[in-house]
């Protein structure tokens, strides 16, 4: 297959695709009963959050995509679908399980610059490769399609996966902001990692 009719958004055992406002708010609400999940992904208050909640999230983020042109937002799902039964033909259709979100926030044109964030949902989804299959496919989509120079990645000190799998995909650390999280009855410090594309070029030659 030539280059230019490779998909940006299929790997090999994951896809990057729209969220599916419904389904996806269903399955995203038991994730935030797991205060590890919402942890794992930033620095906000954590509290569990219900389908209405996250469907309305979803529909706001879907307008402020269309409208401002600044955000790419992506549910991670499997390529190897589910069995389930079709609703309108009752036979037996393939469905892509969800098992995480990536995005591309605060994208900034005039600097090609841009913030990435990831997270894998369910506890027993971790550690299989959907994450680092995801961030590969971002990084590509970031600096092929969107022609973005930089991107930064946010992470709390004690997430150290997510900084393992970053490093592993050529972030280096920029900024560490010092004791900025208190959580556990601890500090904890808050980290910058950043990659340039001719730094992810090389890593891509390797």
């Amino acid at each position: 297959m030539n280059a230019i009719n490779k998909s940006l958004l299929d790997g090999r055992i994951i896809c990057l695709t729209p969220i599916e406002v419904e389904k996806d708010a269903e399955v995203e609400s038991k994730w935030t009963h797991d205060p590890e999940y919402l942890r794992l992904l930033g620095v906000d208050v954590v509290r569990p959050l219900s389908p209405v909640h996250l469907k309305k999230k979803y529909e706001d983020l879907e307008k402020k995509m269309a409208e401002s042109g600044d955000q790419f937002c992506f549910a991670i799902r499997l390529q190897a679908g589910d069995a389930a039964e079709s609703e309108n033909t009752g036979t037996a259709v393939s469905v892509r399980r969800l098992v995480g979100f990536t995005e591309l926030t605060w994208v900034s044109w005039n600097h090609q610059a841009a913030f990435l964030r990831l997270g894998i949902g369910d506890p027993d989804d971790r550690g299989k490769g959907y994450g680092s299959e995801a961030l590969a496919l971002m990084l590509n989509y970031a600096f092929q399609e969107l022609n973005l120079f930089r991107l930064t990645a946010v992470i709390p000190e004690y997430n150290r996966i997510a900084m393992q799998l970053f490093e592993r995909d050529g972030f280096l650390e920029e900024v560490r902001r010092r004791q900025t999280l208190h959580r556990d009855g601890r500090r904890w410090d808050v980290i910058h990692m950043g990659i340039l594309r001719a730094e992810w070029e090389e890593k891509n030659r390797e």
